[in-house]
């Protein structure tokens, strides 16, 4: 009796100390998706009254184009950045885990597009990007190669996107992946290098295989953190030309606030809250199976 109500007041004190952080959670987290599912079923303009439609906003993206262009911009995005992102940040991490000189302010080199906010790193490329006075196509044509109209083309706007965003990128991926070599115990290398271990050998049967719960992390949250790309996409292209570079979260932005369909983009964002949950979900479950294990 004694020890079940010890049990009950640690509860009630443990309640007692997260509810201010619960409070703010709720009110910042909870709230706003409950409200998101609700005007998701109402036609809203931003003012005035909402009037209820049911799913009618869903089955209206069942027919845009637009929004399916946007998804397939998204996935395709997300297929070419996430690789590219975790073998990159690999690379520096095991570049920067040996000893070399400077290795440190190499360290805070490739951490520092980390910190930049996504509109600054928008702007900057965004003048290296200048079809005309921009220094990549100035380099370019300086070596007899052709110049890239990089917001004019398509193809080269997307490609714009993704080197700002594997640029902003690899620092993550390489601290995480620093973090998780040196967690390696140096006793695993020295059994190895008695089996033969050494070299690319050591990276393949012991490295590697090491790294995997790392790897599957960055991957899913580069996954969970391409689905909600937005401030580059908005600085660089605004989604175009045409619906080349539109992205979900743009194309909600774009329905929301300058078409003013609150509704419709309230959907949006309920479609892009159940992918990026479906995701979190497996992330959390594969993670809780391996620490049970």
């Amino acid at each position: 009796m004694a020890a079940s109500a010890a049990r009950r007041a640690e509860r009630r004190a443990g309640l007692f100390m997260v509810s201010p952080a619960l409070v703010v959670f709720s009110v910042f987290m909870f709230v706003p998706i409950g409200m998101t599912f609700w005007y998701s079923l109402h036609k809203y303009s931003g003012f005035g009254r909402m009037r209820w439609i049911g799913t009618d906003n869903y089955a209206t993206i069942l027919s845009d184009h637009t929004f399916w262009a946007a998804a397939k911009n998204t996935i395709l995005y997300t297929a070419i950045t996430v690789p590219i992102g975790v073998v990159a940040g690999l690379s520096a991490a095991l570049l920067l885990n040996r000893w070399m000189p400077a290795r440190g302010l190499f360290r805070a080199l490739f951490y520092v597009p980390v910190v930049i906010s996504g509109v600054a790193s928008g702007i900057i490329f965004l003048r290296l990007f200048d079809p005309l006075l921009g220094i990549l196509n100035q380099i370019m044509t300086s070596v007899g190669l052709p110049s890239i109209d990089w917001q004019g083309s398509g193809f080269w706007a997307l490609m714009s996107i993704i080197i700002v965003s594997t640029w902003q990128g690899i620092g993550f991926g390489m601290v995480v992946y620093l973090a998780a070599l040196q967690g390696i115990p140096r006793e695993v290398y020295e059994a190895g290098i008695v089996d033969g271990a050494i070299g690319w050998k050591r990276f393949r049967h012991i490295t590697w295989p090491l790294l995997r719960p790392t790897t599957f992390f960055l991957v899913v949250y580069s996954i969970i953190g391409s689905f909600q790309v937005f401030d580059v996409v908005y600085v660089l292209t605004r989604g175009g030309p045409g619906t080349s570079t539109t992205f979900l979260v743009q194309y909600a932005y774009d329905q929301g606030f300058n078409q003013r369909k609150q509704g419709y983009a309230a959907a949006i964002g309920v479609i892009l809250y159940v992918v990026v949950l479906l995701f979190t979900l497996v992330q959390w479950r594969v993670t809780k199976d391996r620490d049970e294990a």
